[in-house]
């Protein structure tokens, strides 16, 4: 797999999401993809998901600063602007992708902001 196509199917796969396109974005997953995150972590493509949807209603937008592509991995720097006190959160997303589709996901961010408004 080259640079330009792991950073395409992330590229697809975060537009889908800023669509609110959960089943596009799911086809470029692999069923047992992980994801690790400061409040939660998750085994299947599917609970990560589910978790994206009750976070959707909070994000007015995302501003992308950097996308960093070596081999299979892709890094990508946003601010999350929510409409929330937390505010803006800048966050780093750290991707794997594996035989055409996203096999691992780590999410990097300052979480305490956070914590009131998912009961932590």
């Amino acid at each position: 797999m080259t640079n330009t196509s792991a950073n395409e199917i992330v590229e697809s796969y975060r537009a889908a999401l800023g669509q609110g396109d959960f089943a596009t974005a799911r086809t470029l997953m692999q069923d047992d993809m992980t994801f690790q995150g400061p409040f939660d972590t998750f085994n299947t493509a599917d609970d990560y998901l589910e978790s994206l949807r009750r976070l959707a209603s909070i994000i007015q937008r995302i501003d992308l600063k950097k996308v960093f592509v070596d081999g299979n991995d892709v890094c990508v720097l946003y601010e999350m602007v929510t409409n929330t006190p937390a505010g803006t959160a800048f966050i780093a997303e750290w991707y794997q992708v594996k035989g055409g589709k996203i096999a691992a996901l780590r999410a990097v961010f300052d979480a305490r902001p956070f914590a009131a408004l998912f009961g932590r």
